[in-house]
């Protein structure tokens, strides 16, 4: 279980370019004044307001607030009248059931001595998902010659310098019997050049070379063919709470963002570098 290293060091109301005021209008006086009545008045017991109900108040909230959101899911947390919303490409936030109120940042779970990542462990079993949904052909392989020992999936933008550097280690890797499979995301978005080099990557005879020739900064011819899987893996990267490149997701869905040495790669997986 990780400790307190956390995983988005962002806010809400940047990543969605969004004011607080802009999630939760201010109340009116009259609104204010009848507030004030409920609070001298004796509390009633409100009815529990069901999933349904709940999941339609958070995303009319949202949507209010802005309407391009993608939410990709609704689901009750582990606290009760609280609510995990997954948004494509922003992570996790948790909104209260009347979807006036919203936390961003990690839920944490004290286990005895234990402190356990709640918000990770939900986008680890994401990613894991949506990571088997990918399908082998679409990626652009580097195997092992020998007997593969564990596979890595890699989001990857050919002008990166850190995608770069990791590149020159896939040899390595696949030396210690690890299989690597990039991922299109091209950090300026879909129909910058970035897209337009690594979609031709995708779409070359030989999209091994054409990958490493890009990676080594070399020319390719351009050639952006229709039904290339760049667009959807870059919405996929966004789902899984891609931010740069390269990220690295393994099997289990853990994510390991930026560049790490081949060896030390090995050993976060738990690939020894004996045969």
């Amino acid at each position: 279980m990780n400790t307190l290293t956390p995983y988005f060091s962002r806010t809400l109301v940047a990543l969605l370019g969004l004011s607080l005021a802009g999630l939760i209008s201010c109340k009116s006086e009259a609104e204010s004044s009848q507030a004030s009545a409920k609070d001298s008045a004796p509390a009633a017991s409100a009815a529990q307001v069901s999933a349904a109900q709940a999941e339609e108040n958070i995303r009319k909230s949202l949507m209010t607030a802005n309407e391009n959101l993608r939410i990709r899911k609704i689901q009750p947390s582990v606290i009760p009248g609280m609510y995990e919303v997954q948004i494509m490409g922003k992570g996790i936030i948790y909104m209260e059931e009347n979807g006036e109120y919203f936390i961003d940042g990690q839920m944490l779970h004290l286990d005895g001595k234990k402190i356990v990542n709640v918000t990770d462990e939900s986008m680890t079993g994401l990613r894991k998902d949506l990571l088997a949904t990918v399908s082998k052909d679409d990626a652009i392989v580097f195997s092992p010659k020998g007997e593969v020992k564990a596979s890595i999936a890699v989001f990857t933008d050919v002008d990166c310098g850190y995608c770069q550097k990791l590149h020159r280690e896939v040899p390595a890797l696949n030396d210690m019997g690890i299989e690597v499979r990039y991922l299109a995301y091209p950090r300026a978005g879909i129909n910058s050049m970035s897209y337009q080099k690594i979609a031709s990557a995708w779409c070359a005879d030989d999209p091994r070379k054409a990958l490493t020739a890009l990676k080594n900064r070399e020319d390719i011819a351009m050639n952006v063919c229709e039904g290339n899987p760049v667009a959807s893996e870059y919405e996929l990267g966004q789902q899984m709470g891609v931010t740069g490149t390269p990220a690295i997701v393994l099997d289990s869905g853990v994510l390991i963002p930026g560049y790490m040495p081949a060896k030390n790669l090995a050993e976060r997986i738990g690939v020894t570098s004996g045969s």
